[in-house]
């Protein structure tokens, strides 16, 4: 298991989760992705402590669990409303 690169695979679908346009899409993703305050808001590099922190989301089936939300919500959220990022949404 490549503990780094887990880390950074879910820091940056937190990140990208954050930028969903739809609540309700985004509501999904709070109860069944990460945590609020698990990842400091916008943070996407890898932090000492970032490995206890984040040991539950990079253990193999909570990953390959969290993956498929991800995969969801962002799919929805491209039928419904897309991403909003620094006051731009996607077409």
């Amino acid at each position: 298991m490549n503990k780094i690169e887990r880390i950074k695979c879910v820091k940056a679908m937190e990140y990208l989760a954050r930028q969903i346009n739809d609540e309700e899409v985004f509501e999904e993703w709070l109860v069944d992705g990460v945590a609020d305050g698990d990842i400091d808001a916008g943070e996407l590099d890898v932090k000492s402590g970032d490995e206890e922190l984040l040991d539950y989301y990079i253990e193999d089936e909570h990953f390959a669990d969290l993956m498929d939300t991800f995969t969801h919500v962002i799919a929805r959220a491209r039928k419904s409303g897309g991403l909003y990022c620094d006051g731009i949404v996607s077409k």
